[in-house]
């Protein structure tokens, strides 16, 4: 009976000690609009999944989470910026989207205040930024996009995640 509450004690200890190194893991995060969150397309299918992914099948232990929010704009991204982006993170990618463009009483001042803000606030922390909006952009033109000529097709997050996947490193 002690062996097996031995036994239960250990598993219960490792399985802490995992999930508190899984999460401190967790060094890259994508943050963006609906691009990033993945709208349209299923949650694994997004290109911060896709590149976990690849990132897993190069044998790399770096951990990308997905705080893409559909409709996000800059305001909305330096909002929450600070809870999104924990201690130890190493990587922002960054996707600012169109979404300011889309508001009718949008000011560009404010938005490049805003993506100035970010990049600051991260640089401070010492964190490496990588933008993904060229090589959305560039799978939009490419024709990888959906019936609404704005999000991405599963195809369109792979090109990206596979653009990106060389800049974490």
């Amino acid at each position: 009976m002690k062996f097996l509450k031995a036994v239960c004690a250990l598993h219960i200890a490792t399985f802490f000690f995992f999930a508190l190194i899984c999460s401190a893991s967790a060094q890259v995060v994508a943050i963006g609009g609906s691009n990033t969150q993945g709208r349209g397309v299923s949650s694994s299918e997004s290109y911060p999944a896709q590149l976990q992914a690849m990132l897993e099948a190069k044998g790399s232990r770096m951990r990308v989470a997905n705080a893409g929010i559909s409709g996000d704009t800059t305001t909305g991204m330096l909002a929450r910026l600070s809870s999104e982006v924990p201690e130890g993170t190493k990587i922002v990618i960054l996707q600012f989207g169109t979404n300011d463009f889309r508001r009718g009483n949008f000011d560009p001042a404010v938005r490049q205040a805003n993506m100035a803000n970010i990049e600051q606030q991260l640089r401070a922390r010492g964190i490496r930024i990588v933008h993904a909006d060229n090589f959305v952009w560039g799978a939009l033109r490419a024709g990888l996009k959906q019936s609404d000529g704005t999000h991405l097709t599963v195809e369109g997050h792979r090109k990206v995640a596979a653009q990106l996947l060389p800049s974490i490193r």
